[in-house]
C-alpha cells in the first residue's frame, strides 16, 4: 500500500487531471483523482509485454515432409525377488 500511494504522489505532476463532470477540478491532485487519471498515463507509456501468440487451429504437418513411424521397444519386466528370510528359511 505505501509503494502504491508513494507511485500516486510521483506521478500527479504528469497527468492530466479527468475530472467526472460533478466534480470541481483541482490544482493539487489527491491520490483518488490521480489514480483516476492513471489510465492515460499508461496507455501512453505501453507495455513491455509481447503480443500475444495466434490461437485456434494448428498448421499441421509441413507439405512434403516424410513421416515415420515410431520406434518400438521390447517391455521390460523385472524379476520377482526373494526376501533374504525366505532365502534362509528354504536352506
Amino acid at each position: 500500500m505505501p509503494l502504491l500511494t508513494w507511485q500516486l504522489w510521483l506521478a500527479r505532476d504528469i497527468v492530466e487531471e479527468h475530472h467526472l463532470p460533478w466534480h470541481k477540478p483541482q490544482k493539487n491532485l489527491s491520490p483518488g483523482r490521480v489514480a483516476q487519471s492513471m489510465f492515460g498515463l499508461l496507455v501512453e507509456i505501453g507495455t513491455p509485454a509481447k503480443t500475444p501468440k495466434p490461437r485456434g487451429k494448428s498448421t499441421g504437418w509441413k507439405t512434403g515432409k516424410l513421416r515415420s513411424k515410431r520406434t518400438r521397444y521390447p517391455v521390460v519386466k523385472k524379476r520377482k525377488s526373494t526376501t533374504k528370510k525366505a532365502k534362509n528359511q528354504k536352506t
